[in-house]
């Protein structure tokens, strides 16, 4: 499974972006894409994740009720719209897929594709 994020960029706080994670090769392989994001000096952080089939969702603390994730089947593409961005969401952040479950950390991801950043100025 090959993951791309894209969508990243520079955003006034306050302000929304959509992240897009396009998934390629063996994608019937993928039981659920999560989001995480890394911030300078910080470890890797869930921000939320889908389930490939069905579409079950988590969020992390943080973004709950201002972040929310989707995604087309059809088009292999996971989204993060992210609204009300703040300065401490800035970040690289990362799409990944397990072929496990659901998980909340790192581990239990297998793919993972490069980050897109995302900087949200004060």
């Amino acid at each position: 499974v090959q993951l791309q994020a894209s969508g990243g960029g520079l955003v006034q706080a306050g302000g929304s972006l959509r992240l897009s994670c396009a998934a390629s090769g063996r994608t019937f392989m993928m039981y659920a894409v999560g989001w995480f994001r890394q911030a300078p000096g910080k470890e890797r952080e869930f921000v939320s994740v889908i389930r490939w089939s069905g579409g079950d969702t988590a969020y992390g603390d943080s973004v709950k009720g201002r972040f929310s994730i989707s995604k087309d089947n059809a088009k292999n593409t996971v989204y993060l719209r992210m609204n009300s961005l703040k300065p401490e969401d800035t970040a690289v952040y990362y799409c990944a897929a397990s072929t496990r479950g659901i998980y909340y950390h790192t581990g239990g991801y297998d793919y993972w594709g490069r980050g897109t950043l995302v900087t949200v100025s004060s």
